[in-house]
């Protein structure tokens, strides 16, 4: 079966599945550029672009019909189904009001398009993996480099040109790397703050390899740890574990995201972990399922989810471990191959 297919299963003989957002593009097309729109029926799958873009649209999208996007108007006007369902957080008032103009019922229909990329299939397990690879080497990469002296910026310029010349397109979000008493701040982005001796360090970074994206954090500490740090660290280690150990198929992300709380506050420390233990991780480095105290859904076999409980100190400093996780029938198969007990440098 087909990506498109997996979505026809989703929908009414009477809909036409407007798609505009990258993510869903590249997905359910395959084809690389933002320059498009998607429009799939029962029966058709129609790949709307311009000239600059028709030869490689072609190529990488051979299952769809290839028109130019100046007739996309009168295509989809002239289409007998009465329904066309948006991408409604993808969409501006203006282009709103343009589709419109096609005089058929507007359907909101993010959550079901969208849908169909909770569970990845052979070929995206495979590539993620590779990305995650890339991580791990990064890691090892970046410890013979991080010493007293050096700022943050650096330590993170030098993981993004790692992965960047290792064959990356690009970095799956803004490389977060904070030390000391910065590394209290969750998204803690890399400043000119000179790493010292006794500083915890957290890196959490990624990149997009083949249009998938990796994510991993490890925290280290530079020089010599206190008697404070190691007691936070191995704190968040031991939630960290125990969530991972408590994945697989079947499970409630609620439950999931307990896992590892529970353990942070038995310790007395829940007032310092503020965000959910992790998400799901594909073509964008956030999507669905997530790993939160309110999440209602359930883990299917082929989600790749993060896992990432993390404790923060104002004044302090903070540690957050992340493995990615492949779910399947019984564990979670782990991504991630980095040391994870703590490491001082």
């Amino acid at each position: 079966m087909n990506r498109c297919d997996k979505l026809r299963n989703l929908f009414s003989d009477n809909e036409i599945i407007y798609i505009s957002s990258y993510p869903n593009i590249f997905y359910y097309s395959g084809f690389t550029s933002s320059d498009a729109v998607l429009a799939v029926t029962k029966h058709s799958q129609i790949l709307f672009t311009d000239s600059r873009y028709t030869i490689q649209a072609r190529s990488q999208a051979s299952d769809f019909e290839v028109i130019d996007i100046g007739k996309i108007d009168e295509t989809i006007k002239s289409m007998s189904e009465s329904i066309l369902c948006f991408e409604e957080d993808n969409i501006t008032v203006s282009q709103y009001k343009n589709l419109e103009k096609y005089n058929k019922e507007l359907k909101p229909y993010t959550a079901v398009i969208k849908k169909p990329r909770t569970v990845k299939d052979s070929y995206e397990l495979k590539k993620i993996a590779e990305a995650e690879k890339l991580g791990d080497e990064a890691f090892s990469y970046i410890l013979d480099l991080i010493k007293p002296g050096r700022s943050e910026r650096e330590i993170a310029l030098e993981l993004e040109f790692y992965m960047r010349k290792q064959g990356a397109a690009a970095l799956s979000f803004e490389t977060i790397c904070a030390s000391g008493v910065r590394s209290a701040m969750p998204h803690g982005t890399a400043s000119d703050k000179i790493i010292e001796k006794g500083d915890f360090l957290t890196m959490d970074f990624g990149c997009i390899l083949d249009g998938y994206c990796s994510d991993m954090t490890r925290t280290v500490v530079i020089g010599k740890a206190d008697e404070k740090q190691k007691e936070i660290y191995d704190i968040v280690l031991q939630a960290q574990k125990t969530a991972v150990d408590f994945l697989k198929a079947g499970a409630l992300c609620r439950e999931a995201d307990a896992a590892a709380r529970n353990i942070i506050e038995k310790y007395g420390y829940g007032e310092n972990f503020g965000h959910s233990t992790g998400h799901s991780v594909g073509i964008e480095i956030h999507e669905l399922p997530v790993l939160s105290p309110k999440s209602n859904d359930i883990l299917r076999e082929g989600n790749v989810v993060t896992v990432e409980p993390g404790i923060y100190i104002e004044g302090f400093g903070g540690v957050r471990i992340e493995d990615l996780v492949q779910i399947t029938s019984e564990k979670a198969v782990n991504l991630t191959k980095s040391e994870k007990n703590l490491l001082i440098i």
